[in-house]
């Protein structure tokens, strides 16, 4: 795939133009991470991406229920976590990639009817976009702010990452008949630092130790895809850490698969459509579905005990989601009733965003399963 670049090259586009005309072909990886995260240029860097005028919507912005829902189950293991001395206070109450600060606000609006849970929170954000933390202080000024979850301080922890995980680098690598091969990205034929066009291209020695690769990929096809992202798993296995030390839960939402198998999910949203995840770096979305079954794998060598991945449809109308749309809707009038319906299936729906997306859950070794997890 080569990208056609439309109009005059970005800045980013030319940054990275002149790195590989340096330093050759960069990994997926690599490139994912600069056109998201370059200081000056990078995606979320630069702009608020979200709503009808960015480029996508989460579900905290589809509907005021996620969010409450979401803290609700936080509350639930919150409560299930009382010792003696009562549940756990102070603790830490963790967002990592936390948007507009909309999934927190509406998070916290709940768990004020659980007796003395938001006066034990202390709030933390993991959030690097200046853009984006300006909206979320807007929302949630008491929260504090970290670059990375490393940064929080130790203590109990009751986290929430959603969409989260979708936009953290992967690699890329491609079954080939002398084994499994890097995918890069190079400058296009004809290209120039000068007149950026960018395309795939194969690392020409293949991986020496392919352990790495997912058990349920590895007897793919020639020509297969493989995706692996260290980033995602290390972030998995420190959440877990800290639960398994201090106690807390977490809960991971994401669009992805529940097992490990070959195939290409990297993308790029602008507008609301999908492009060329090549073309016009720092001006889209990049992302790749999330691979559960690894995050899973990661947390569990952390200490914890992991549930599901389920469908978020499932998720929801186990928790609750049905009967507070109901309450909504008594409430309001009809053309808000109407939207408070749309808002549901949206949620909830397998054709919207029902089965796409994944829940996971985090808790200390040993939990029993919590609300959204149980049954079939």
């Amino acid at each position: 795939m080569t990208a056609q670049s439309s109009g005059a090259p970005t800045p980013l586009a030319l940054h990275i133009a002149r790195l590989i005309e340096e330093t050759g072909p960069i990994t997926v990886s690599q490139f994912m991470g600069i056109a998201l995260g370059h200081p000056d240029h990078g995606y979320y860097m630069t702009r608020d991406p979200l709503g009808a005028k960015g480029d996508f919507i989460t579900a905290p912005e589809v509907s005021q229920m996620f969010g409450e829902l979401v803290g609700l189950w936080l509350a639930d293991n919150w409560i299930r976590q009382r010792t003696d001395t009562g549940s756990p206070s102070p603790f830490h109450l963790v967002e990592l990639g936390p948007g507009r600060g909309t999934l927190m606000a509406d998070a916290l609006r709940a768990m004020k009817s659980v007796p003395g849970m938001t006066e034990a929170a202390q709030i933390h954000f993991v959030e690097t976009s200046p853009a984006l933390r300006a909206e979320q202080e807007a929302r949630v000024p008491d929260a504090t702010w970290h670059d990375r979850l490393a940064d929080v301080p130790a203590g109990p922890t009751f986290l929430i990452a959603n969409e989260f995980f979708d936009a953290l680098p992967v690699r890329q690598f491609v079954k080939t008949a002398q084994g499994w091969c890097e995918r890069h990205v190079a400058l296009a034929d004809g290209a120039s630092a000068d007149a950026p066009r960018f395309a795939f291209a194969l690392s020409p020695v293949p991986l020496k130790d392919e352990s790495a690769i997912p058990q349920g990929a590895r007897s793919a096809a020639e020509g297969s895809i493989a995706e692996l992202s260290p980033a995602s798993t290390a972030i998995a296995q420190e959440i877990a850490t800290r639960i398994t030390g201090h106690g807390g839960a977490a809960l991971i939402i994401d669009y992805g698969h529940a097992r490990s198998a070959a195939g290409d999910t990297l993308q790029a949203m602008r507008g609301h459509g999908f492009t060329d995840p090549l073309e016009n770096p720092g001006e889209a979305d990049i992302t790749a579905h999330v691979d559960f079954e690894m995050i899973a794998t990661a947390a569990q060598a952390g200490g914890c005990a992991t549930f599901g991945p389920v469908e978020q449809g499932r998720f929801l109308a186990k928790i609750g989601i049905q009967a507070r749309a109901e309450a909504l809707a008594r409430k309001a009038s009809p053309s808000q009733a109407r939207d408070i319906e749309t808002a549901l299936d949206r949620l909830t729906a397998p054709k919207q965003m029902g089965s796409l997306f994944k829940v996971l859950g985090l808790l200390p070794a040993g939990a029993e399963p919590p609300a959204g997890f149980t049954g079939a």
